[in-house]
């Protein structure tokens, strides 16, 4: 082992390596100029591109009030909107498939919210606060032989 004679506080200063930077983010536009990201929930996938407007939300080439018929799934949609205070200030053109309306509803928001990060990267800490940036890992526990369900076993008779 290499031995460093240090005879002041001042050489000791001068060995220090300086802490690396905090990445830079930056803004990733294809070339019509729209942002997009892919999320993710349960079995449903979303495909999300931003890109500045007047607040229009397209689902699969429907009104989103056509395919998110339920205030709460579209209250869910929204949520990074709101967090990052840019309500009625994008348009979203979003393709889904996959899994049920809830996690649609959950897949568009995540892919709305990395899809909001690559336009603006500085909303990415107040979408990452809100835990919207992290994709949701819980998926339905597959059922195993002898059983019911996933763990629900058949019903016990001791004739």
């Amino acid at each position: 082992m290499a031995e460093t004679t240090l005879s002041s506080l001042s050489d000791l200063q001068a060995n220090v390596v300086p802490a690396p930077e905090a990445p830079r983010y930056v803004q990733k536009l294809d070339k019509q100029g729209r942002a997009y990201a892919t999320g993710k929930r349960k079995n449903a996938v979303a495909r999300v591109w931003v890109k500045p407007g007047a607040g229009k939300i397209t689902v699969n080439g429907r009104d989103i009030e056509a395919y998110f018929a339920r205030p709460v799934l579209r209250m869910i949609l929204a949520q990074p909107l709101v967090v990052a205070k840019r309500t009625g200030q994008y348009d979203l053109v979003v393709s889904v498939a996959g899994g049920g309306l809830s996690g649609q509803a959950g897949a568009v928001r995540h892919g709305l919210a990395k899809a909001l990060t690559n336009y603006e990267p500085e909303l990415r800490p107040a979408l990452k606060k809100e835990g919207f940036l992290t994709r949701d890992s819980r998926v339905v526990e597959r059922k195993k032989y002898g059983k019911r369900k996933a763990r629900r076993s058949f019903q016990f008779s001791k004739r």
